[in-house]
């Protein structure tokens, strides 16, 4: 059986393990922490990505968790007043043939998890940091922090933005500083007034910021992200408690709606964002019999709500190929090859879009008042994206 090794235990590396057991692989997982967890933040999936759960048999164990919301609502911060919107649930079923999604980060990762734990061919290290691989015409091995040594066909590197395999692959240096803060929170709906309890997925634009908020855990929950510029010195821990005085200066003269929703948040965590230039070619996925998945490939901003997606759009394309190939083990490199050609174009597209959303969002002046006008205007047909619902891995 072909042996498919993987750096990283997050959302990629886990559907990344999946689809390759599903693909008839065994599989050998390598987590640095010591116990499988994600910290509370929600998730957007498009249709373009539930639809890949389906396919792997998860819609049962998507709908017992995620929310699906049925309007995107796009509103000032400043006046409150309605921009544009797009229908989401029914809509985007009857157009892209899957639902939007939204789902707390640690749910779709539980879910992941325990769908890979059916297949006995999976084996899952944790506590376990990789320190580096070696590769060779024939096979790839890894060497853990405890000295130990494991030996494969391949090497999937899914371990996220301050990724070692793809510093020792590509030694292009640390991700960038955005200039981006996000302040993030996840309160109980019942908990909120009713004014501010909502079920659709609403973004508030302002002038050098926005709010992002939606429902997660089948509506019971509502995640607020607050996007901010700003920096902070600590880059390599995401997750830091957030004071939300320093928010609230940031968001001054938003509109009541919007004071009121921020002010019921009891506590705040803070996520400083990085992220690389969009890639420049199938060279930043994949070289030999080592390839790089999600966030180690492809970091980026989130003003398209597509870093989980792209994640596990890589993970099923990975999938597919390994399933097709007459004889895993000898065509490797040429599988990864394939693997990258498909996929980093789709990643660039989405990397340079995210960064184009940014400057959209957080406008002022002269291109905040075209922003609001076309929105008015136009709102469905700039909302909808049927480049990015409508496309993906081919069916597996």
């Amino acid at each position: 059986m072909t042996q498919v090794l993987i750096c990283g235990g997050g959302i990629g590396g886990l559907a990344a393990a999946l689809a390759a057991s599903r693909a008839g692989c065994g599989v050998r997982l390598f987590e640095k922490a010591a116990e499988f967890s994600e910290v509370g933040a929600g998730i957007q999936l498009g249709p373009n990505v539930v639809k890949v759960l389906q396919q792997w048999g998860l819609a049962a164990s998507l709908k017992a968790v995620a929310a699906f919301p049925e309007r995107l609502q796009v509103r000032s911060a400043v006046s409150g007043e309605l921009l544009g919107q797009l229908g989401l649930g029914a809509a985007m079923v009857e157009r892209y043939g899957a639902p939007y999604a939204a789902v707390h980060r640690a749910d779709l990762h539980g879910l992941l998890l325990d769908a890979l734990r059916q297949h006995s061919h999976a084996a899952l290290f944790l506590d376990c940091p990789l320190q580096g691989f070696t590769q060779t015409d024939a096979a790839v091995s890894v060497q853990t922090a405890g000295g130990q040594a494991y030996e494969g066909a391949l090497l999937i590197g899914a371990d996220g933005l301050w990724s070692r395999v793809r510093q020792q692959l590509l030694a292009d240096g640390p991700p960038r500083r955005t200039g981006h803060l996000a302040y993030r929170a996840l309160m109980p709906q019942a908990s909120l007034s009713e004014g501010l309890r909502s079920q659709d997925v609403t973004v508030w634009l302002g002038p050098r910021m926005h709010i992002v908020q939606y429902p997660v855990r089948c509506g019971e929950s509502l995640n607020v992200v607050a996007i901010v510029h700003g920096q902070i010195d600590a880059l390599e821990s995401w997750d830091h408690s957030a004071n939300g005085a320093d928010l609230a200066a940031a968001t001054v003269g938003s509109c009541t709606a919007l004071r009121d929703l921020l002010a019921a948040v009891q506590g705040w965590r803070l996520w400083p964002l990085c992220d690389r230039a969009p890639m420049r070619g199938a060279f930043e996925h994949a070289q030999g019999r080592v390839a790089l998945l999600g966030d180690a490939a492809h970091p980026m901003r989130p003003y398209l709500a597509q870093g989980a997606g792209m994640a596990i759009e890589d993970a099923a394309e990975l999938g597919q190929l390994l399933a097709l190939a007459p004889d895993v083990a000898q065509d490797v490199p040429a599988v990864l090859a394939r693997y990258a050609e498909r996929r980093w174009r789709r990643n660039a597209r989405v990397q340079a879009r995210a960064l184009r959303n940014g400057q959209i969002f957080h406008a002022q002046g002269l291109l905040r008042w075209g922003r609001d006008a076309s929105l008015k205007l136009l709102g469905e047909k700039l909302l909808d994206m049927p480049w990015l619902y409508g496309a993906g891995p081919a069916r597996f």
